[in-house]
C-alpha cells in the first residue's frame, strides 16, 4: 500500500516489470485482486499511522484473514493492537538492499497463524550458509518488534563506535580519505567483519558526481526514527544499564543541533590549565537539564533555579549563579548556560577536568559520569561531528536520505551500490 503513486507506478514500470508484481490505488482496489484468505502485509510509520491504517482495513476483513505489521513499530503498541485485533507484529530488518534481495523476519503474535506464512516469509527472508532463511518464529504478540527494538540498539551501538573511530582518525590523525577507506576495508579482513565496516569503507570511497569525497558534503546532523529512544526508555524501565546504546542516542540529538554547535565551535574552548574536574561536570550536569526544560515547556528559568536553591536535595550556592545567568539572558537566546559566563569556568577547568577522566580510565575507575559530561562539552564544542557519517550510512542501508552542508533542508538519495533503487524513505524524525 503505497501513497507515493508515482513511485509505484515507476517501481512497476522499472524494477517491477514483467514480474508478477501489481498496484494498486486504493486499499479496495487492493483487497480485491487478493485471492482468500488475505494475508496482507504492511509496512507504515510508526505510531498513530499504523492504528489508522488498521482501522480502514479492518471493515474489509473476513474470519480467517491475516494482516502484518512489519514496519517499526513500538512493542507496546503491538501488544495492544494484538491483544485488540489477534493481529501479528513482525520485525523486518533490511533497508533498500533488504527489500531486493531479502530481509531479516521476525514474526510473531498468534502461532496458529505461522504455518500459514511460514512459506511466503522464509522464501522472501535473506539466505545465509547453506541457504538457511533468516526467519523463524520468535514468539507471542510483541516479540518481534521488541526483538527488532533490540536489533536496532545494538546498530546504534555499532554505528557510533565506528564513527568515533572515524573522528580520531579524520580530526586527530589527519588520515586522508581514502586512507580511511583502505583502513576500515583491511578491518573488514579481521575480526571486525562486517556489514557496517564493509558500507563503510564504501561510503569513504564513495565520489560525487564532481569526482570530489561526498561524504565531508554531508551536513553532520544525524537522524533516527525512534528505535533507539524506545530502547532506551525501555532499559531504564527494566533497570537495565544499556550505557553505551544511550550514549548512542544522545549522540544523534546532540549533532542535530547543528546551528548550536556552530556558535559554539567559536567560542568553547579546548584544554587548557589545570582545575576542578567535578565542578565542570556538574555545570554540564545542571546545563542538560535546562536543555531538556527548555525543549519541552517555555518556563520561568531563573526563578526555578531560585526555588530550587532550598528544600531541594539539589539545593546549592550554584544554582544562584544559575539564577544570574538567566537574568543577564531573560530571551534566553544563547538556549544553553554553557554558552554563558559557565564557559569560562569550563575552558580553565578543563585540562584538569581532562586528566582526572584520562587517570580514572587508566586505573580501572568506572567514572561514567565525568566521561559523559566531558564527551557532552567535546560534542557540543565541534562545528563538524562525525554524524555525517551516521547518516551516509543510515542513508545507505536504508535509503533515508542526507542533507548536503551546502543544502540544509533539501533530502536527497543517492544509488551508492549502482544496483539500488530511486525511491528513498520519507524523511522525518522522532
Amino acid at each position: 500500500y503505497c501513497t507515493l503513486l508515482w513511485a509505484m507506478d515507476d517501481f512497476l514500470a522499472s524494477e517491477a516489470k514483467g514480474t508478477k508484481v501489481v498496484g494498486a490505488q486504493s486499499l479496495k482496489e487492493m483487497v480485491s485482486k487478493l485471492k482468500k484468505p488475505w494475508q496482507i502485509i504492511f509496512l507504515v510509520k510508526a505510531g498513530q499511522a499504523v492504528d489508522d491504517f488498521i482501522k480502514k482495513l479492518v471493515p474489509l476483513l473476513d474470519t480467517g484473514d491475516i494482516i502484518i505489521d512489519g514496519g517499526n513499530s513500538e512493542y507496546r503498541d503491538t501488544t495492544r493492537r494484538c491483544q485488540d485485533l489477534k493481529a501479528k507484529g513482525a520485525g523486518v530488518s533490511g533497508g533498500e538492499e533488504g527489500a531486493q534481495y531479502g530481509p531479516s523476519l521476525m514474526p510473531v503474535g498468534n502461532k496458529e497463524v505461522w504455518p500459514h506464512i511460514k512459506t511466503i516469509f522464509q522464501g522472501i527472508a535473506a539466505k545465509v550458509g547453506t541457504g538457511e532463511p533468516c526467519c523463524d518464529w520468535v514468539g507471542d504478540e510483541a516479540a518481534g518488534h521488541f526483538v527488532k527494538m533490540v536489533h536496532n540498539r545494538i546498530e546504534y551501538g555499532d554505528v557510533l563506535l565506528i564513527c568515533e573511530a572515524y573522528h580520531l582518525m579524520r580530526d586527530v590523525l589527519g588520515m586522508a580519505q581514502d586512507t580511511m577507506a583502505q583502513a576500515f576495508e583491511d578491518w573488514n579482513k579481521t575480526e571486525l567483519d562486517s556489514f557496517l565496516i564493509e558500507i563503510t569503507a564504501n561510503i569513504l570511497k564513495f565520489q560525487d558526481a564532481d569526482g570530489k569525497h561526498l561524504l565531508p558534503k554531508i551536513r553532520d546532523s544525524a537522524g533516527q526514527k525512534g528505535m533507539g529512544k524506545w530502547t532506551t526508555i525501555s532499559a531504564l524501565e527494566y533497570s537495565v544499564p544499556v550505557t553505551l546504546i544511550g550514549e548512542a542516542v544522545f549522540a544523534r540529538c546532540l549533532s542535530s543541533l547543528k546551528n548550536e554547535r556552530i556558535q559554539a565551535s567559536k567560542k568553547l574552548k579546548g584544554p587548557q590549565k589545570f582545575q576542578r574536574s567535578l565542578y565542570t561536570s556538574k555545570i554540564i550536569s545542571y546545563a542538560q537539564g535546562f536543555i531538556t526544560t527548555y525543549f519541552v515547556w517555555t518556563l520561568n528559568y531563573g526563578g526555578i533555579a531560585l526555588m530550587w536553591r532550598g528544600g531541594y536535595n539539589i539545593r546549592s550556592v550554584f544554582l544562584g549563579k544559575i539564577k544570574d545567568a538567566f537574568d543577564q539572558n531573560p530571551e534566553l537566546e544563547l538556549q544553553n548556560l554553557l554558552l554563558d559566563n559557565f564557559k569560562s569556568a569550563i575552558e580553565s577547568c578543563q585540562d584538569f577536568w581532562w586528566r582526572a577522566v584520562s587517570t580514572g580510565v587508566q586505573a580501572g575507575i568506572p567514572m561514567p559520569c565525568f566521561t559523559t559530561a566531558l564527551f557532552f562539552y567535546d560534542r557540543y564544542r565541534h562545528e563538524m561531528l562525525p554524524a555525517n557519517l551516521i547518516q551516509a550510512q543510515r542513508e545507505y542501508f536504508g535509503a533515508h536520505t542526507y542533507e548536503l552542508l551546502a543544502k540544509p533542508g533539501q533530502f536527497i538519495h543517492t544509488n551508492w551500490t549502482g544496483h539500488g533503487g530511486s525511491v528513498s524513505s520519507l524523511s522525518y524524525n522522532t
